[in-house]
């Protein structure tokens, strides 16, 4: 089988007005809206952390982070489709805060194309590429490894 034959899996979500998607193998788990614990001096992006069957998870706001405004300005999380999606990222678990989740989709790597130099506001360096969807259009990519450098990641680790 070809390289660009290659299909993998997405799971999509919507953040503001997009759709995103992240890969299968990178996400632990997606779980309905529970209580978030603040943590005093965390990065500006994140809100807290979940306490999981006993794992201590931050979890991110990536509206904070890609700047993505929300139509009110005071986002309400809906219970009945936000959540969150706990991704292993260098072998640390993060949540981060979807307004919807949609579906798991296969996508052949001939499919995805390179991602424009700006989207959305947000920086090309978050995403893997942008595919075509039936159901919601285009699909952004979410590169899960860059979504944090190193030293981003550690100060996340270190505000648990």
């Amino acid at each position: 089988m070809a390289a660009e034959d290659f299909q993998f899996q997405l799971v999509t979500f919507r953040l503001g007005d997009e759709w995103y998607g992240v890969d299968i193998m990178d996400v632990k788990e997606i779980v309905k809206i529970q209580n978030i614990r603040a943590i005093p001096n965390a990065p500006y992006y994140m809100v807290g952390i979940l306490n999981m069957r006993g794992e201590i998870i931050p979890i991110i706001d990536l509206h904070k982070r890609f700047l993505i405004s929300t139509d009110d300005g005071n986002r309400e999380l809906d219970e009945l489709e936000s959540g969150f999606i706990i991704l292993n990222i260098e072998n640390t678990q993060i949540g981060i805060i979807i307004d919807k989740v949609s579906r798991v989709i296969s996508v052949k790597m001939s499919d995805v194309q390179e991602p424009p130099q700006m989207m959305s506001g947000i920086g090309s360096e978050y995403i893997k590429g942008v595919v075509h969807d039936e159901k919601n259009g285009y699909l952004i990519i979410l590169n899960t490894l860059k979504l944090f450098d190193p030293k981003e990641l550690q100060k996340i680790i270190n505000s648990q």
